[in-house]
């Protein structure tokens, strides 16, 4: 209940302050399967990422990201893309990275309320609009073709 209340505070602050920010995101599919979270905060199921933080790489950032949300160790990863989120009162730049080859540990994580892979034909109705356009896209080879998240 307390992050929920949390988050809502954070989007009157992006209503009021209208920030830039920049943050990564990674299609981990496996075996036809891609793995989606649930926060505790929100309904939707997302891909696994978040906020790049000062002094990080892209690429620090997703494998930081991965391991906090999900528990997983990305070995290969392919970057797809930047993409801009413009919703929310913010100016979000969204990169996306892909990873077929990754191992996921058991992670217990408070923001985190599952974790799950889905076949990519079988998608939780309450996917998020801008992870379900870029798991179509992966599925359709069209990936680098699309340019809203």
């Amino acid at each position: 209940m307390l992050i929920r209340l949390a988050h809502w505070f954070l989007r009157i602050y992006w209503f009021i302050v209208r920030p830039v920010t920049l943050g990564v995101r990674i299609l981990m599919v496996s075996q036809g399967r891609v793995v989606l979270v649930k926060h505790s905060y929100q309904d939707a199921w997302f891909l696994p990422g978040g906020g790049v933080q000062r002094r990080e790489t892209l690429e620090q950032a997703i494998r930081r990201e991965a391991a906090e949300e999900c528990g997983a160790v990305l070995n290969q990863l392919q970057f797809i893309g930047i993409y801009s989120n413009l919703g929310e009162h913010k100016s979000d730049h969204v990169n996306l990275f892909l990873s077929t080859d990754f191992t996921i540990k058991e992670k217990n994580d408070h923001e985190i309320e599952m974790v799950s892979a889905f076949p990519l034909d079988q998608l939780p109705r309450n996917t998020s609009p801008g992870s379900m356009r870029k798991i179509i896209a992966y599925t359709n080879g069209s990936l680098e073709a699309t340019g809203l998240w």
